[in-house]
């Protein structure tokens, strides 16, 4: 396991799935862990069975003005800022004649300008910091159509070119971006085989993902990885 005692990070979407399960990597290879999530009562469930010291912080990615609070609050709390990992998202699956005004926003504005205004409040502090992480959270739907997907395969696939861009313009400031694009993960956010618990990725698998890039030698940026289970079922 990577050894990040003195690391600081900061997780969105972190009180459910796959982002608890990063939060608890994080936690455990010794880091000193923010997290962010809507629904108090699990801000604090999360926080309370840790039992490490963390930052549970509440807040909607989707306002631009909290997204920047949470980052200026686990500067402030924490010490500093050297990864960020983007993974508050929602998904809203339905045909695009039936979908919603509010549905179409709610997909974008949190999976893709969520992730902006984190990343745009955060790389002051990276660079002042010498350097880090930004690990986006995406999906294999941001290169492969699924019906019913449009909200979140635009939302995703926005989010893999944001953070190709995002990458080429910070790598001379020791930032480093990577984005992970998850198959199906057996959490209850997403959409198919309601069993998939048997075959599907584990959010711990993609948890353990993101300790390996941490990992990584300063010379090497893995800026993608595609993680898919091993024995889907056969179609």
């Amino acid at each position: 396991m990577s050894d990040l005692t003195g690391r600081v990070a900061l997780v969105t979407g972190g009180t459910r799935g796959i982002g608890e399960a990063i939060v608890r990597a994080l936690s455990s290879a010794g880091a000193s862990v923010a997290f962010t999530g809507r629904d108090q009562s699990r801000l604090k469930k999360v926080a309370s069975e840790i039992g490490a010291p963390v930052e549970a912080i509440r807040a909607d990615v989707r306002d631009p003005v909290q997204a920047a609070e949470a980052v200026d609050r686990t500067v402030a709390t924490l010490g500093g800022l050297d990864i960020l990992v983007n993974n508050a998202g929602v998904g809203v699956f339905t045909s695009v004649a039936d979908m919603s005004l509010e549905q179409w926003h709610d997909v974008l504005d949190t999976n893709l300008s969520g992730v902006f205004y984190c990343c745009h409040a955060a790389i002051p502090h990276l660079r002042q910091r010498g350097g880090g992480w930004i690990i986006n959270i995406s999906s294999l739907a941001g290169k492969n159509a699924v019906t019913g997907g449009a909200a979140y395969c635009a939302s995703k696939a926005g989010l893999n070119a944001f953070s190709e861009v995002l990458m080429q313009e910070v790598r001379q400031d020791n930032i480093r971006v990577s984005y992970i694009m998850p198959g199906s993960v057996a959490t209850g956010f997403g959409y198919g085989d309601p069993n998939k618990s048997s075959w599907a990725l584990a959010s711990e698998d993609v948890a353990q993902v993101v300790l390996d890039l941490l990992a990584m030698p300063p010379r090497s940026l893995p800026s993608r990885v595609e993680l898919r289970p091993s024995r889907p079922p056969r179609k």
